[in-house]
C-alpha cells in the first residue's frame, strides 16, 4: 500500500509517542501531538480512518481491547528507513567525543574491544556487543620464553601485529639456548605458513627435524604448532557488556517468556555472532528488528550494528542490543561514533 504524506506523518508521530511512553497511542493523543507540534489539525475521526488504513497495511496493531495502537515490526521498519531523522551525537556537557575516545585508547587490541562494549552499554543503557576480528591463520614470528618447572611461554605474533601468549606444559625442561634454537627453526621454516600446513610439514619431515635437533626439541616444536593453531584458528567470539541492563526494560521484564528468550540469545552467542557477521559485509549502520528480521529471534528486540575498520579494512562489527521501542535517533549515532573510535584505537595500537 502506498502511503500518502498524511499517513506517514501520523505513523511517525505514533511511533515516536509509543517510544516515549510505551503505551498504545489513540487518535486523540495523535491529534493533540500534531497540534502541539504545529502540524495540520485533523479531527480524531479523520485520524481514526488513517489509523485503520495503517492497520490494514500491517504497520500498526491493537495490542488488546485498547482503542490505542502500537507499531508492528513492519511499522518500525518503515519508521527507521524512511521517517527517522538522525541528529549529530549530543554528548553530556562534561564529555566530548575525544574524551570518550580516550576511554578505549590502549595498546592492547583486546582491551580496546572490551572497552568499546562497555562504552556502548554505558551510553545507551542497553547491551553492548562487539564481534572480535577473525585472527590470521598464519604467523609472522614465534618466540619461546622459559618460565621454569617445565613451563614455556609461547609468544605468537600475527601479520596484523596481534600478540597471543600461550603457556606450554612439557615433559622436559629446556635451556634458553635450546628455546632460541627452536624458535629460529620455526621462524625460518614455517613463517608465513598456515598452522595446518606447518603441522603437516613437521609431521612429514619429523625424521629430518630429529637429525637437526634432538627428539626433545622435536616435541617442543610440535607442541608449539599445536598450541599456536588453537590460539589463532579459533572461532570468532562476541564480547557482551551490560546485558543485565535489559532487565530494567519494561518491554522484556513484563514477560517471563520474553526474558527467557532474550537471555537465550546472550547465552548461545551464535545468534549474535551470525547477525554481526552478516552485517559486517554491509556499509554503515544497520538496524535489525525482531519479528521482521529472521536474524533476530525475539520479536521485541532490535539490534543496531556498524562495522569497524583499520585503514579501510573491515575487521569486525559492534552494536547495541535493546528493545524495538528504543530511541533510534539517539542510539544510531552512538553506534556509528563508537565504530569509528574503535577503528582509530586499533590503528594506533597496531602502529
Amino acid at each position: 500500500m502506498e502511503l500518502d504524506a498524511r499517513a506517514l506523518s501520523l505513523l511517525k508521530n505514533l511511533v515516536e509517542r509509543h517510544i516515549a511512553d510505551g503505551q498504545p497511542v489513540g487518535s486523540r493523543t495523535l491529534a493533540r501531538d500534531l497540534s502541539l507540534h504545529g502540524g495540520k489539525e485533523l479531527s480524531p475521526a479523520t485520524i481514526r480512518n488513517v489509523m485503520s488504513d495503517l492497520e490494514v497495511a500491517g504497520l500498526i496493531a491493537s495490542p488488546h481491547t485498547s482503542a490505542g495502537r502500537v507499531p508492528t515490526p513492519r511499522g518500525y521498519r518503515v519508521f527507521v528507513d524512511t521517517l527517522l531523522s538522525v541528529q549529530p551525537l549530543e554528548l553530556s556537557a562534561s564529555a566530548s567525543t575525544a574524551q570518550y575516545g580516550t576511554s578505549i585508547q590502549t595498546a592492547d587490541p583486546q582491551r580496546v574491544l572490551t572497552a568499546a562494549a562497555n562504552l556502548l552499554s554505558e551510553l545507551t543503557n542497553f547491551a553492548g556487543v562487539v564481534a572480535t576480528p577473525k585472527r590470521s591463520p598464519v604467523f609472522a614470528h614465534i618466540e619461546f620464553m622459559r618460565l621454569g618447572d617445565k613451563r614455556i611461554l609461547l609468544i605468537l605474533i600475527t601479520p596484523e601485529g596481534d600478540v597471543q601468549n600461550r603457556i606450554l606444559l612439557l615433559k622436559d625442561d629446556y635451556t634458553p639456548a635450546q628455546l632460541l634454537e627452536a624458535s629460529n627453526f620455526l621462524n625460518h621454516h614455517c613463517k608465513g605458513r598456515s598452522f595446518e600446513a606447518a603441522a603437516q610439514q613437521m609431521q612429514t619431515e619429523l625424521n629430518n627435524l630429529q637429525t637437526q635437533m634432538n627428539a626433545h626439541m622435536a616435541a617442543l616444536t610440535q607442541a608449539a604448532i599445536a598450541a599456536s593453531s588453537q590460539a589463532v584458528e579459533q572461532d570468532d567470539s562476541v564480547l557482551v557488556s551490560g546485558e543485565r541492563r535489559l532487565l530494567d526494560v519494561v518491554d522484556f521484564s513484563s514477560s517471563m517468556e520474553r526474558l527467557k528468550d532474550m537471555f537465550a540469545v546472550f547465552e548461545q552467542r551464535s545468534v549474535l555472532l551470525r547477525l554481526l557477521s552478516e552485517s559486517q559485509h554491509a556499509p554503515g549502520v544497520q538496524i535489525f528488528i525482531g519479528g521482521e528480521s529472521n536474524l533476530v529471534p525475539v520479536q521485541d528486540m532490535a539490534i543496531i550494528t556498524a562495522p569497524y575498520a583499520v585503514n579501510g579494512r573491515v575487521l569486525g562489527t559492534l552494536g547495541v542490543v535493546g528493545p524495538t521501542r528504543m530511541a533510534y535517533e539517539r542510539v544510531i549515532p552512538i553506534v556509528d561514533m563508537t565504530a569509528k573510535l574503535v577503528g582509530q584505537a586499533l590503528g594506533q595500537a597496531n602502529a
